[in-house]
């Protein structure tokens, strides 16, 4: 490991065997262990490490305090040939959504239509991760999570909904597919997090302190509100997706999830739900559809300074490509950690 500006680097065999270790001491599976770190590395890679290593000690805390399961009795109910729903076991987030998500596939490819809800789950990491995996299989994903209390309903001075992400993915005849994978907040909590983390500064204008006035000190702003995108449009997707993944799932919902950094009270039983169908169902030439319209947006005018149109998800797959020729750049803190999680 090399030490270089408040980072140390590390090769990415070396961060996946550090991390499937510490899960391992802290009970999980090699098998589950080995998902976990997967999940957290990709974060990292694609540049977005909000979602990554600065998040293991929230998981291995809430194991220690047992309101995560690490040895957890999964149960898959089938439904419909299409159609099935798994109750997590408490276990970590991206245990039951790794399953479901395979298990959507192979429905959808079979019978053109995956539906698969989980209940009495976690926080899953990056919901542009699941649904990568079901765009590369050539399906059209879209993927719900809710999420802790942060963001207040239009017209409402309490927080209640989560920054709960919406995500959607389909296949682009290339190797990039098209992934849309955004929380309804104008920032997501764990770049708030991060940057409490760090010592660093969040920008005016994302969020409220407790007494409703615009911070930029991220302590403040996790005491406080988020604000949502687009206002009240913002806080109603915020809603749906609390109704698809809380309330149509069997999790918690209507601000019930519990914050996975402070309350050990319980597990927070979030839901999730991933909707996945083949791109041919309705017409046969999909292909060649999705490369015109791409070819037709990429092709128009551009502003000043631009370059490119990207389309979403091609930005994370170049951060990818490039970062994979990389060392991993983890914060000395972070990396601190984990080491003294590893020690303990």
């Amino acid at each position: 490991m090399e030490w270089s500006d408040g980072f140390n680097k590390v090769k990415i065999k070396v961060a996946k065997k550090l991390i499937i270790d510490l899960f391992i001491k802290h009970k999980l599976s090699k098998n589950h262990s080995k998902i976990c770190a997967e999940a957290l590395i990709n974060a990292e890679l694609v540049g977005a490490p909000s979602h990554g290593f600065g998040r293991i000690s929230s998981y291995c805390n809430r194991i220690r305090k047992k309101v995560i399961n690490p040895k957890p009795n999964i149960k898959i109910k089938k439904i419909s040939p299409s159609i099935a729903s798994i109750d997590a076991d408490n276990a970590i987030g991206f245990i039951g959504a790794n399953l479901a998500i395979n298990l959507a596939i192979k429905n959808a490819k079979k019978t053109g239509i995956g539906l698969v809800s989980v209940k009495n789950s976690g926080h899953y990491g990056l919901s542009g991760y699941y649904a990568n995996k079901a765009a590369r299989k050539g399906l059209i994903a879209l993927c719900f999570t809710n999420a802790p209390p942060a963001i207040a309903p239009y017209g409402a001075k309490k927080s209640l909904f989560g920054t709960n992400p919406i995500c959607f993915a389909a296949p682009t005849g290339t190797n990039i597919p098209f992934i849309l994978d955004t929380s309804i907040s104008k920032i997501n909590r764990g770049k708030i997090r991060r940057a409490e983390k760090l010592g660093k500064k969040i920008p005016f204008g994302v969020a409220l302190d407790k007494n409703g006035n615009p911070t930029n000190n991220p302590k403040k702003a996790l005491e406080g509100l988020q604000l949502p995108i687009g206002e009240f449009r913002g806080s109603g997707l915020a809603w749906m997706v609390d109704i698809l993944s809380g309330v149509l799932t069997g999790s918690n919902h209507g601000g019930k999830v519990k914050d996975p950094f402070d309350d050990f009270s319980g597990p927070q039983n979030i839901g999730h739900l991933f909707f996945l169908f083949k791109p041919t169902l309705f017409v046969k030439n999909y292909t060649k559809r999705i490369k015109e319209n791409i070819k037709r947006i990429k092709k128009l005018p551009k502003l000043k300074g631009i370059k490119k149109i990207y389309y979403p998800g091609e930005n994370k797959a170049e951060r990818l490509k490039k970062n994979l020729k990389k060392e991993i750049n983890i914060p000395y803190n972070i990396l601190r950690e984990i080491n003294l999680l590893n020690k303990s």
